[in-house]
């Protein structure tokens, strides 16, 4: 008997450090977490960064300098007999010349410049396309709380209409309901076990979205998120967001930043129509005059200018760049107003659920559910009671994931940030 309960012991023992150790493991995490684990791991995210790199080391190509060239001549060589006797190695004539081509009009350093523009445009890139993951991101964040928060209404609704069953089934022993109100009573519950299984699924499948923009492989079970899943009622003038949308969007400062690039190119283009003289020095070695040294200056005649088409070609490209400039503006006032008015209009419904139709919504479902455990009301009063508490419960949860996707959805718009 002793060895049995010794056994027990240990096993319980085991069993709860097995749960303690399960629990430690869960991760909880908040928004901030969650943001930088994305930005650590994203692989989408860690792959557009290296074009940064990319572009960086096109600045070293694009500063680079001409090289020189260096050339070797041996001449009078005589290879056939019965020629004169200057064929000897000290008859050769033997020259060596270098020579580097001057590039005028400061193409180096428009190459250079052009190459920085490119590499700012590279980094507005990279930042725009971290702002659209953040609103992924923020998106399956947001699931995943209104998935916790409608897992919570469908137990809650649950455990409270089993009470109700668990009443009414001693009512109808005392005989004080019929055999049939009790069976309508039951078959309604499979409502309520429909809600918690659909939600139970949501949560995992918000979970997963999650996990993937984080490249994530931790068991599902172990995972969790926390935040606020509540609504704020005051909100900034749209031409504060509009303000900052300007300053901030970074798809928009990557369209002016291509306007300059354009203006820079066309720069580029008219210096590569100048001419770059090569100057030269060579020295050498001819037996009649001994050694000697010489220089020249070579400089193309451009009877014929093959630059014209380029000049045209970035010309026209910063009229291009300006039209998709003004066209990005548009865009971003576009995206502020739409992003603006879904979320004043998620606010304007959210607010009389919480100041009325939410504990109207109690207070009836308690006045009927007495009422009918009492026979002071019938079956449908009850049902229609009960129906009626767990529609206004849902549809507040769902009206605040939508105000929370809104919000995101602002906070795409704008560029930042601006609604927790």
């Amino acid at each position: 008997m002793f060895k049995f309960h010794h056994f027990s012991l240990v096993a319980w023992l085991w069993i709860l450090t097995a749960a303690a150790v399960n629990v430690s493991a869960q991760q909880t995490l908040t928004w901030e977490q969650v943001r930088l684990r994305f930005e650590q791991n994203n692989p989408t995210l860690l792959a557009g960064k290296l074009s940064i790199d990319e572009s960086k080391a096109a600045e070293i190509t694009a500063f680079l300098r001409p090289n020189p060239s260096l050339s070797l001549g041996v001449d009078q060589i005589n290879p056939f007999n019965g020629g004169p006797p200057h064929s000897t190695f000290g008859s050769l004539l033997t020259t060596a010349s270098a020579s580097y081509l001057y590039e005028r009009q400061h193409k180096r350093e428009l190459r250079l410049e052009s190459a920085k523009e490119g590499t700012a445009i590279a980094r507005s890139t990279q930042d725009d396309l971290e702002r659209n993951l953040l609103f992924s991101l923020r998106g399956a964040f947001v699931q995943t709380l209104q998935a916790k928060a409608v897992l919570n209404v469908a137990k809650e609704n649950l455990a409270y209409y089993d009470h109700v069953l668990d009443i009414s089934r001693d009512r109808f022993k005392a005989g004080d309901i019929a055999q049939i109100d009790l069976d309508r009573l039951e078959l309604q519950r499979v409502q309520f076990e429909s809600d918690l299984q659909t939600a139970e699924v949501n949560l995992r499948t918000a979970k997963i979205q999650l996990l993937m923009l984080l490249n994530d492989r931790t068991p599902l079970e172990q995972f969790d998120v926390i935040g606020p899943f509540d609504f704020s009622d005051q909100i900034a003038p749209l031409d504060d967001f509009r303000k900052i949308a300007v300053d901030t969007r970074p798809d928009l400062r990557a369209a002016v930043q291509a306007v300059d690039k354009a203006k820079t190119d066309h720069k580029l283009a008219v210096a590569n129509g100048s001419t770059d003289p090569t100057f030269g020095f060579d020295v050498g070695r001819n037996p009649p005059i001994d050694q000697y040294i010489g220089f020249n200056v070579s400089i193309p005649l451009r009877l014929f200018d093959r630059n014209q088409g380029e000049k045209l070609r970035t010309q026209l490209d910063i009229d291009r760049n300006q039209r998709l400039l003004d066209a990005a503006q548009a865009q971003v006032f576009s995206d502020v107003d739409s992003a603006y008015a879904t979320l004043n209009s998620n606010v304007i419904l959210l607010r009389p659920y919480k100041a009325k139709y939410l504990q109207q919504a109690v207070r009836v479902r308690e006045i009927v559910t007495f009422a009918y455990q009492h026979g002071g009301a019938s079956l449908l009063d009850f049902l229609s009671a009960e129906n009626d508490y767990r529609s206004v419960q849902l549809n507040y949860v769902n009206l605040v994931g939508s105000y929370l996707s809104a919000a995101s959805q602002l906070n795409l718009a704008v560029g930042r940030e601006v609604i927790p």
